[in-house]
Order: C-alpha cells, then structure tokens, then sequence
C-alpha cells in the first residue's frame, strides 16, 4: 500500500492520496496556524477505524439480506499523553454502531461487528495494540 500527501498551501493544508481517485485534505487547527481545510491527522485514525469496521458489517449484513436504511458509526477517542513527549496516543476508543432498518436481527448484528472487530479489520488490530477499543450498538425500527 503506498499513499501520496501533498502539502496545499505554506502553513499546514495537505492533500492526501491514494489507490482511489479520491482526495484526502488535512490540516492544522487555527491555534497552531492551520486554516480548518481538511481534517486533523488523529481523527482521520478515528474515522479509518471506522469506515474498516462499517465496511465489514455492511457486506456481512448484506449476505444475511438485513434490510439496512440507515448506519452510521460514532467513533470516540481518548487520548494520553506519554511521558517526556508531545505525543498523545489514543489509549481508549469507544464505537457506537447505529442502526435503521425493516426487521433487523440484533444477534446478526452483534455477530457482525464481532468478527470485524475480532477477524477482519486491520484498522482495528492496528490500533488496540496502544489502545482498549469498545463498542456498543443501538437499532432503530422503522
């Protein structure tokens, strides 16, 4: 995998890309100079760990015919700073699955956030090396 960051402008707007067409900006927050072009670099984590997961359980749920009308992922991070460094890892991150949709299954539901989480997201065996990632589900009705 190889991906391309480009910077914008001379403070701290870049341009990100990779094997899709689709570009990614990023950028400082205005107290360090940034201008609020692009999203910040540790919530681009939150959101690849996200988007791993919804990636998995869409297509698991898709093959178990779930009649999906809506999903979305909150993802939340704590962070720490690490002794004698600037650095602040994430240490914990909580995900909360939402779900609407025509008769959904909650036990398929739960069985598919589980095996992303435990099988197929890599975003996820990257992360909870460093951090104690947790889930939780809520399912609406329509």
């Amino acid at each position: 995998m190889k991906v391309e960051l480009v910077r914008v402008n001379d403070a701290f707007h870049f341009e990100g890309s990779g094997s899709s067409e689709v570009k990614v900006h990023t950028d400082g927050s205005p107290e360090i100079g940034g201008s609020n072009l692009g999203v910040r670099p540790m919530e681009l984590l939150l959101m690849g760990l996200a988007s791993c997961s919804a990636i998995d359980v869409v297509l698991i749920l898709k093959k178990q015919r779930q009649d999906i009308t809506d999903f979305r992922i909150v993802a939340e991070g704590d962070r720490e700073q690490e002794e004698d460094t600037k650095r602040k890892p994430f240490r914990n991150i909580h995900l909360v699955f939402k779900f609407a949709g025509n008769q959904l299954d909650e036990i398929k539901i739960n069985r598919a956030i589980s095996l992303s989480m435990e099988k197929y997201c890599s975003a996820t065996a990257q992360l909870e090396a460093l951090a104690t990632i947790t889930h939780s589900v809520e399912i609406a009705s329509v």
